[in-house]
């Protein structure tokens, strides 16, 4: 490996790891004070020791994965379950939590690949002895595959980075068909050559991501490979009944000799889906029985923080980790109303952030957002907001907007939400009345909420989007929420907003090509003020991630890399005996 590309890959990981602790420092005491954080509340620390091999770890969900196939598993914190449960990738994060969970390992791969030709062609070999759960070997060509079935039009919906980084990959539409990308070369089962259009840097980032695991051709089942992901991780699948249970039991081929990170502690995983939020908490805080050793998938309800705060025996089995991840309130811009800009800009100011927060459980677990980029790619002191900082409202600046737009009266408007937002949708409701805006509020079950928003043709005027950085860096940001070349009809996963404008497209293609780290990060952090005053979103809140675990959990600890969730790689019980009940 050159120096000079060792120079540079090194000196952005160590800029990333420096916007990482940053963003910490910025939330505690910084501009962007999380002056409102209960003190007690689990953060960066691991819950109940060190857990023993054996029994049955329960996961409590009120939801069904929305993908399971890695081509298709962009949706944090499922690439968290996949990853770390079902598939490997050529690297994957440390497990561990805080500011150490960020920094990246080889898994499948031998090193964090050796970059050359200026960091447009990247090599990574894979370990020997690496097997699938039925004893066959783990080759270079399957991680080919998997990335080819990446560009398949029925596959919609996964991380689209092949898309963007590869060369000669216009036109493509995936491997069913019998063609293969020349930009991805396999001389032999254990070699894998990327060829880039451009630089990246961070590229050994780009393949922690689920596209960048192996799917051998002969496993191909089109959209049905969602039901049953063939395993190259430490489980495999024993039954999935979409809706209501997914069971998990060992990969015997897995071997803890080529894995860094995953310790897989218990025998058995099951996922018990369809509960309701409420009853998910009341069962983890009781912690009787099998409960006892089952952790929450989803968010703890806002109406169960008075049930958990006020007592040390339950609090302490909270985690509350910072998600990295900016919320939303995507404006569609594809027609009216928010095709108009003042309309767009006067909801910066209709909206009321604070009833945001109430409505999300509160300021132990809500900072209010002022800016698209969140505080873990922007650092101390990066605090610019093109509409000030006020946590409330101001009818009299946006009603002074909506006139200059021609709506001096307000106009009607409609909002998706998943089932779970839907207190948050009527706070937004109650807020926009003020100026007259009058929203229609439509609720979806969560499992197809982002299918139902990333249909283009006929997705709502808003809905409630976060967006999280897929590794430490401005350009998992802002390219995927506001570039206007990569909308979906189908699928449309990042830019719910719609959001088209050559001047912004322009100015990503040249801070993609920039070199030099530390200038590409200012580049991104000055991009998302221009942003902001065309006002595609409305930055809501930067959140954290409230799950309880019950009184048999051991190694529990929110993922930074994975919004927050528990990282599934190391979590277990306290004592195996006691989950069989």
């Amino acid at each position: 490996m050159p120096r000079q590309t060792r120079a540079l890959s090194t000196a952005l990981s160590a800029s990333l790891a420096l916007a990482l602790l940053g963003a910490c420092t910025s939330q505690e005491g910084g501009s962007d004070s999380g002056k409102h954080e209960q003190p007690g509340v689990a953060t960066g620390t691991i819950i109940g020791g060190l857990p023993k091999k054996g029994g049955t770890l329960t996961v409590l969900s009120n939801q069904d994965f929305g993908h399971l196939d890695p081509a298709r598993n962009w949706v944090m914190p499922t690439m968290d379950f996949g990853t770390r449960l079902l598939y490997r990738t050529l690297t994957t994060f440390k497990a561990a939590p805080g500011d150490q969970g960020s920094g990246i390992v080889p898994d499948l791969a031998t090193d964090l690949g050796k970059p050359s030709k200026g960091g447009r062609v990247w090599t990574f070999k894979l370990k020997p002895g690496l097997k699938y759960e039925d004893g066959s070997p783990i080759r270079a060509q399957d991680i080919k595959y998997n990335v080819e079935r990446s560009f398949a039009p029925d596959l919609v919906g996964g991380p689209d980075y092949a898309q963007r980084y590869l060369a000669d990959t216009d036109g493509y539409t995936g491997p069913l068909q019998g063609k293969h990308l020349d930009s991805i070369q396999t001389p032999d089962e254990r070699t894998i050559i990327f060829s880039l259009r451009r630089p990246v840097a961070e590229f050994s980032y780009t393949v922690t991501l689920p596209t960048f695991s192996p799917v051998p051709q002969s496993q191909e089942k089109g959209v049905q490979y969602d039901l049953r992901p063939f395993s190259s991780g430490p489980y495999k699948i024993k039954s999935y009944a979409r809706g209501k249970k997914l069971i998990l039991v060992r990969n015997p081929h897995w071997a803890k000799t080529t894995d860094p990170v995953r310790e897989a502690y218990p025998d058995q995983i099951v996922v018990q889906m369809g509960l309701k939020g409420g009853q998910i908490d009341d069962r983890i805080i009781a912690s009787e029985g099998a409960d006892a050793s089952s952790v929450e998938w989803s968010d703890m309800q806002p109406s169960s923080i008075a049930k958990v705060l006020p007592r040390p025996e339950v609090k302490r089995r909270l985690v509350a980790e910072r998600t990295g991840c900016t919320d939303m309130l995507a404006l569609n811009t594809s027609r009216p109303p928010f095709s108009n800009l003042k309309l767009r800009q006067a909801m910066q100011y209709a909206v009321d952030k604070s009833a945001q927060v109430t409505a999300s459980g509160g300021p132990a677990l809500n900072d209010i957002a002022t800016r698209y980029l969140p505080p873990a790619l922007t650092g101390e002191g990066r605090s610019n907001s093109a509409y000030g900082r006020s946590t409330t409202s101001h009818a009299d600046k946006a009603k002074k907007l909506l006139a200059e737009g021609g709506k001096p009266n307000g106009f009607s408007t409609t909002i998706t939400v998943s089932t779970g937002d839907k207190t948050r949708a009527e706070a937004l409701q109650q807020s926009l009345s003020q100026v007259g805006v009058r929203l229609k509020i439509q609720t979806v079950d969560p499992s197809v909420y982002y299918d139902t928003i990333g249909d283009t043709k006929h997705a709502p005027d808003m809905a409630i989007n976060g967006w999280c950085p897929d590794y430490p860096s401005g350009s998992t940001f802002l390219p995927f929420v506001f570039d206007g070349r990569t909308i979906k009809e189908k699928g449309n996963q990042g830019n719910v907003s719609q959001f088209r404008d050559k001047a912004v497209e322009k100015r990503m293609d040249e801070i993609a090509a920039m070199s030099d780290a530390a200038s590409a990060d200012r580049a991104w952090n000055d991009l998302d003020i221009v942003i902001q005053s065309k006002s595609p979103a409305v930055p809501l809140l930067w959140k954290r991630k409230p799950l309880l675990v019950g009184d048999n959990i051991a190694g529990a600890f929110g993922h930074g890399a994975w919004t927050g969730q528990f990282d599934f790689a190391v979590i277990g019980l306290k004592d195996p005996s006691k989950s069989k009940g």
